[in-house]
Formats: C-alpha cells, sequence, structure tokens
C-alpha cells in the first residue's frame, strides 16, 4: 500500500539539525536558502495541481523540504541535486519521515541541472517540474530542462522575485526581455503568488515568488529555436535601440537587418519588447530567406 503521511514536514528545528549533522553551511554560492515552514512547502504543492499519476522533476531538493509533500501528492520524485551531502542523505529523511513507502518512490540524482539530459532519467518521464530554484541559476536551469525534457507539461517553480517578473512578463511590459521570450518559446507562464522571506533559513535578502507555466506547442516556423533564440539575445543586447540598430550584428549589416524586419512585416524602428515570440521567429525565418 502506498504510504503517504501528511505530518512528514520539516520545521525549522529538523532542518537546523540536519545540517549541524551533515556540518553543512547553506551555499550562497549555489543560492541555498532552506524553506522550513510546513504550511508554504503544502501551499506550494497544492498550487502545482498535482495529480496521483503524475512524475515531478525537483530540481535541488536541498533537505527534503518540498520532497517530502510532492511524494504525497503524486506517484513518484525524481530529485537532483548538486550537492553530494545532501544527495546522500535526501532518501534517509524522507525513509524516516514519511517511511519505506514513500522513500521507494522517489528516485535522487547527484547532478547538475544545467546537464541534465533525459538520458539521466533512466527511463523516467517526469510530467511536472515543482522546485525552489537555486537562485543564481534559475532561468538557464527552467530553460534547460525544457529543452531537454520534452515530457514536463507544466511548472510551479519559486524564484526571485524580479526573475519571477521577468518570467511571467508580455511585449510591452517594463521587465519583459530576453528570459520572457525564451519561456514563451514553450508555452505559458504565470504570476503564482509571493512567499515570505521568512520561511527560509537562512532568511534572503531578496523577495521570492512563485512562476506558473504550461506548456504549449512552439511558435509554427521553419526556423529552429537556435535561430529564433539567436534573434532575441541580439535583440536584447542592446534594448535601448531600435531593432534595425540592434540586429545589425546579427545580420550583418544595418541594411541586412531592416530588410528582415520588412520581410517579417514589422517596422524597424521598433524595440525588441514590442515584440512576440512569434515575431522573432519571423525574423529569424525571414533572415534564413533574404
Amino acid at each position: 500500500m502506498t504510504d503517504r503521511r501528511t505530518s512528514a514536514a520539516l520545521g525549522p528545528a529538523e532542518v537546523r539539525r540536519l545540517c549541524a549533522d551533515l556540518d553543512l553551511a547553506p551555499s550562497k554560492r549555489r543560492g541555498q536558502n532552506f524553506v522550513h515552514d510546513p504550511n508554504t512547502v503544502r501551499r506550494i504543492v497544492a498550487s502545482a495541481g498535482l495529480g496521483p499519476d503524475d512524475v515531478v522533476l525537483e530540481i535541488g531538493p536541498g533537505l527534503g523540504s518540498l520532497t517530502l509533500p510532492l511524494l504525497q501528492a503524486a506517484d513518484r520524485v525524481v530529485a537532483v541535486e548538486i550537492e553530494p551531502r545532501l544527495a546522500r542523505t535526501l532518501e534517509e529523511t524522507v525513509r524516516r519521515l514519511a517511511g519505506a513507502a514513500s522513500a521507494d518512490r522517489l528516485v535522487v540524482l547527484e547532478r547538475d541541472a544545467l546537464t541534465l539530459s533525459s538520458g539521466d532519467l533512466l527511463g523516467v518521464r517526469p510530467t511536472a517540474l515543482v522546485a525552489n530554484l537555486p537562485y543564481n541559476v534559475s532561468v538557464p536551469v527552467l530553460l534547460h530542462v525544457l529543452c531537454e525534457l520534452e515530457s514536463l507539461d507544466s511548472a510551479l517553480v519559486m524564484v526571485q522575485a524580479e526573475v519571477a517578473d521577468r518570467l511571467s512578463a508580455g511585449p510591452g511590459s517594463r521587465t519583459y526581455g530576453g528570459p520572457s521570450v525564451k519561456l514563451a518559446w514553450y508555452g505559458r507562464a504565470v504570476p503564482a503568488g509571493t512567499v515570505s522571506r521568512q520561511v527560509f533559513w537562512p532568511v534572503p535578502n531578496v523577495d521570492s515568488s512563485l512562476v506558473r507555466f504550461t506548456r504549449t506547442s512552439p511558435p509554427s516556423t521553419t526556423a529552429t529555436r537556435q535561430q529564433v533564440f539567436a534573434v532575441v539575445d541580439a535583440a536584447f543586447a542592446q534594448r535601448r535601440k531600435s531593432l534595425r540598430a540592434a540586429l545589425a550584428g546579427w545580420a550583418g549589416s544595418p541594411v541586412l537587418a531592416e530588410q528582415a524586419l520588412r520581410a517579417a512585416g514589422l517596422d524597424p524602428g521598433l524595440r525588441g519588447e514590442r515584440l512576440a515570440v512569434e515575431d522573432f521567429a519571423r525574423i529569424a525565418e525571414s533572415r534564413i530567406e533574404v
């Protein structure tokens, strides 16, 4: 029988005890801030909308604060942890607090999430990403796993508040930029609430927010994802400039950039922040044809 104990949780005392046992100080370099409030992690898991058949990918599980309620809500959890001491102790923590049946539904991979591939998962196909992402690499990790693991249909991630704003921003917004466009290639992102600084240990000096993501089909285009992202990178490298000027290096000259923009049906005087992902795809496609 599947063991799904609702009482399994890590509180402040347990978090500090585990760190002491491991002789582990949270690493600022790796963006480690451990959540120690059970109510917060249960709210995050509830917001993820998981079903009993979901297989969850968790990046940076740390001590297991989020892992425990994820195992209560989903069929399996694949936890990817870069810190060897944390990776080695996670299953033991789950077994002690939630029982053997829960531990048997947990797969722990000692990996750098930025190098994770589907082959590392040994046939497991995660359906949802739910994670407190390390803040120093949250955007590249999110984009990497969405690219590598096409089985991921949804995500709920906790990131730095200003990063959450960028990920969920739409064209014309002050915070809209390269991360917004690239995430839009994979699907739709919306804000999903805020998280108090006080639920972390150590308390971070930044605010945190949740972003909910739903995968959709990428824009219909003959350009590849890499070709479209190259246009995005060029457009936002000099975001105060017009697209004619910002894309000059990418296209080969301002004249060629203008030709590609007009072929895509766009005003060369616009800035990148005004364009949707479909517009960038048309630019990439037009440059191929010019």
